[in-house]
């Protein structure tokens, strides 16, 4: 066995985004202001996530946050904070979130432009088995 690699701890990936880093809509942005007064001091940021996902390239979430970590991007709006891991963020670029309504009381945050951000064709031959289908 080899000597025992150390880590140097002290290192931090905390990095200030910007809005040309992170693309929020208006629409969405009102929402998410709107969502964390509703949450008050429960919850301090949204986490962008992003993980693989068959045909469709990559499939993006987001969810509420009460830490952060040491890997964590922050986009501070002033309303609320947006942490993003240095993983996510790397697949975040080009891609717009965006809230949107389709009508009927459906609404619903979107992210915008993704197969530019990850390389994806658009295709795919199994439709409806990863995340959405085809086109969605």
């Amino acid at each position: 066995m080899g000597a025992a690699q150390s880590f140097n701890t002290s290192l931090s990936f905390n990095t200030s985004l910007t809005g040309s880093d992170i693309n929020i809509s208006a629409a969405a942005a009102a929402k998410l202001k709107e969502l964390f007064e509703e949450v008050g001091d429960e919850m301090d940021a949204l986490r962008i996530f992003v993980s693989g996902g068959g045909c469709d390239g990559m499939t993006y979430g987001m969810t509420f946050s009460d830490e952060q970590t040491p890997f964590d991007s922050v986009l501070d709006s002033g309303d609320y904070k947006v942490y993003v891991d240095s993983v996510a963020l790397s697949y975040m670029r080009g891609v717009e979130i965006d809230y949107v309504s389709k009508g009927m009381g459906e609404e619903s945050f979107v992210f915008n432009n993704v197969f530019s951000a990850t390389g994806g064709s658009g295709a795919c031959g199994a439709c409806g088995s990863s995340g959405g289908g085809c086109g969605a």
